[in-house]
């Protein structure tokens, strides 16, 4: 049996399994009347999702993902299965990805899509884009781990939960910046330039938690050092 970590934030529950060595996160952010997860993880996920719901007393109204890589999506089939009038929620341009078109628009990075995807039957309801936004969730679209990779951001609790945009474990990181403790993200990252450039669009947010797919929640971050040390290693690499 898993062991399942309970973190609270706010109206921010982190949920994370196969810690420490592989710590995979999903969260369910609390609205007054209704519950939104983020990310469901993989199977093991979906009983823990319904207990905490459950004990919360609502509803869940979205199920969002910030990328379709598969220790983000294994478990939306079931968890679907679990809550069948949850609106499923996916960044337009990952849809693509999600449907096994891996193209690259002539605009984008031209380096390979990379990390683990998994065929699933579940289709979106609804498809976003930046700025739209889902209950209390602004999108940002925060491409660079896929080309299509968004963030939530909760304006009122100055919230965000980035996916794989960035990562706790091993230290706070950029996608794309491999960490020697925990250097995954970084080889399923498709474009470290383009990561950082969307680090660099969060950094200009007011954030009192950053919630990663990988790693403990992260109170008043401190983003500038992250940025650096990657924006240090792409200038290294081009010379």
């Amino acid at each position: 049996m898993t062991d399942m970590k309970y973190t609270t934030y706010k109206s921010l529950y982190q949920l994370t399994a196969f810690s420490p060595l592989f710590p995979i996160n999903a969260y369910i952010f609390e609205e007054q009347a209704s519950l939104t997860v983020i990310d469901v993880g993989l199977n093991v996920f979906v009983k823990h999702i319904e207990k905490l719901a459950r004990k919360l007393d609502k509803p869940v109204k979205f199920i969002i993902l910030t990328h379709p890589h598969l220790d983000h999506i294994a478990g939306l089939d079931l968890l679907k299965k679990q809550f069948p009038e949850a609106k499923i929620v996916f960044s337009k341009r990952d849809t693509r990805l999600l449907n096994g078109d891996f193209s690259l628009d002539p605009t984008e990075f031209q380096g390979k899509i990379k990390g683990g995807f998994k065929e699933i039957e579940t289709r979106p309801d609804i498809v976003v884009d930046e700025h739209d936004e889902i209950g209390s969730l602004k999108v940002i679209n925060t491409p660079g781990h896929t080309p299509g990779s968004i963030s939530l951001y909760d304006s009122s609790h100055k919230i965000i939960i980035t996916g794989d945009a960035f990562q706790t474990k091993g230290g706070l990181a950029i996608a794309g910046d491999k960490r020697k403790f925990f250097p995954f993200p970084a080889f399923a990252t498709w474009s470290k330039q383009t990561a950082l450039q969307s680090a660099e669009k969060i950094a200009h947010l007011q954030i009192d938690c950053l919630a990663t797919g990988h790693g403990k929640l992260l109170i008043n971050p401190d983003f500038k050092p992250a940025i650096k040390r990657l924006d240090n290693k792409i200038s290294e690499e081009k010379n």
